[in-house]
C-alpha cells in the first residue's frame, strides 16, 4: 500500500486475540514514517524510528480503554498513556485482561465519550515531524456509543495525511457505520508451528510440551504464554468451575450461595472471562464425550477433571448450558446485578445437569 501510495485513511485490523493485530499495526504505522524505509521494512535506525520503537513520535497517538477510579474521574487514554507505554513496551503479545490488571483495575473498562474529543483536539493539528498522522485506536469494540458517533465524521474525512489503525478482536461488535468506514484486514491466527518455535525460544519449553501447548492455545500466543507459565487467573477459573459443577450436582444450594458471594466479590472483567473459560470447558467435556479426541484442547488438570465429568454434558443439555452462559455474560455486560445473575446461573445448571 505504501509502495503503491494507495494508503487508506482508515483500517480495521482484525482477528482473534494474541496473534499480534497490536505489533502488526505499530509496525505498519513506524513504516509510514520512516525516513529510510526498506523495501519490506522500516529501517529501525532513524530518528523516526527510534521514537517509535519507545512509543513516543509525536505523531503517533493512541486511544485504548481505561478505567474510572477515585484519582482519575474522567479519564482518557492519555491519563494512561506512561502506564501504556510500559505496559506495550515490555509485553508485545497480551489482551484486555492483561492490560485491566496491568492497571490494578477492579470495574469494566472503556473507551469514554470524552475520548471523542481528544481524537478531534489531536487531530486538528498538523504533522510534527512525520508524512503521516497515526491514530491506533485498541479495541474499538470498547468505545462508548456517543465516542464512536462523534468519531464518524473523522473518519469518513480526515484531515489530509490522517491514518486511523483500529485493532479489533471482535470486529461484529463495532459499531456498523464504524466499520462501513474502514477498510477491513483480517489477521489470521498463528500457526502451531509459530507458536511452538517460540514457546522453545522464549520459554526453553521442550518440543513436545511446546508443540502440546501450542495446540491447546488454538493460535492464540497469549494463551500458549499463560499455559506454559500456569496462570494464576486461569488456574482460579478451572477451581471454580470445578466446584461449581461439583456442589450443582450435588445440589447444595447453600454452598453454591457462598460460591456465589465469593464470586460476586470479583470484578466484573474477571467474572465476564470466568463464563467465557466456562464455555471452553463445556465445549471440551462434549468433546470429549462424543469420542472426538482429535478435537480435545486440554491441559492435563482439565484432562483429568473431565475424564470424570464429561458423561453429564451431553446432546441433551450442551446448547442450553451455553446459551446460559453466553446470556449470563451479556447481562454482566449490561450492568446486572452480578450476584443476581450468578445465583439465577447455579439454579439452572442444577437442573441442566440431571438431563
Amino acid at each position: 500500500m505504501v509502495q503503491e501510495n494507495r494508503v487508506s485513511h482508515a483500517q480495521m485490523l482484525c482477528g482473534p486475540s494474541g496473534v499480534g493485530k497490536i505489533n502488526l499495526a505499530l509496525a505498519f504505522a513506524q513504516y509510514l514514517n520512516c525516513q529510510h524505509r526498506h523495501d519490506n521494512d522500516s529501517c529501525g535506525e532513524c530518528p523516526a524510528c527510534r521514537k517509535y520503537s519507545r512509543l513516543v513520535h509525536p505523531d503517533l497517538h493512541f486511544v485504548f480503554p481505561v478505567v474510572k477510579s477515585t484519582k482519575h474521574k474522567n479519564p482518557v487514554s492519555d491519563t494512561y498513556i506512561n502506564e501504556w507505554r510500559q505496559f506495550v513496551s515490555s509485553r508485545p503479545y497480551f489482551n484486555i485482561r492483561q492490560w485491566f490488571n496491568y492497571l490494578d483495575a477492579d470495574k469494566q473498562g472503556l473507551i469514554y465519550s470524552q475520548e471523542s474529543q481528544e481524537i478531534i483536539k489531536k487531530l486538528s493539528l498538523k504533522t510534527f515531524e512525520g508524512k503521516y498522522k497515526v491514530m491506533i485506536i485498541w479495541l474499538p469494540e470498547k468505545m462508548h456509543l456517543a465516542a464512536a458517533n462523534k468519531l464518524l465524521k473523522l473518519l469518513e474525512e480526515p484531515p489530509e495525511g490522517t491514518v486511523f489503525l483500529l485493532v479489533s478482536d471482535n470486529p461484529n461488535d463495532v459499531l456498523g457505520t464504524i466499520q462501513s468506514r474502514a477498510q477491513r484486514l483480517n489477521v489470521p491466527p498463528l500457526s502451531n508451528e509459530e507458536i511452538a518455535g517460540a514457546l522453545q525460544t522464549q520459554h526453553g519449553v521442550s518440543p513436545d510440551e511446546a508443540a502440546n501447548f501450542a495446540k491447546l492455545a488454538g493460535g492464540n500466543y497469549v494463551a500458549a504464554c499463560e499455559i506454559v507459565e500456569q496462570d494464576e487467573e486461569r488456574t482460579y477459573f478451572f477451581d471454580k468451575f470445578v466446584s461449581m459443577m461439583r456442589l450443582a450436582y450435588g445440589r447444595k444450594l447453600f454452598d453454591l450461595i457462598d460460591w456465589c458471594d465469593d464470586m460476586n466479590r470479583q470484578s466484573k472483567e474477571r467474572q465476564k472471562n470466568f463464563f467465557d473459560f466456562s464455555l471452553r470447558l463445556i465445549r471440551e467435556n462434549f468433546m470429549m464425550n462424543i469420542q472426538e479426541p482429535e478435537l480435545l484442547y486440554l491441559t492435563p488438570d482439565e484432562e483429568n477433571f473431565s475424564a470424570r465429568f464429561a458423561p453429564f454434558i451431553n446432546d441433551g443439555n450442551v446448547l442450553q448450558l451455553c446459551e446460559e452462559f453466553s446470556l449470563a455474560h451479556s447481562h454482566l455486560e449490561q450492568n446486572g446485578n452480578a450476584r443476581i445473575i450468578l445465583m439465577d446461573l447455579c439454579l439452572k445448571v442444577i437442573m441442566l445437569l440431571k438431563q
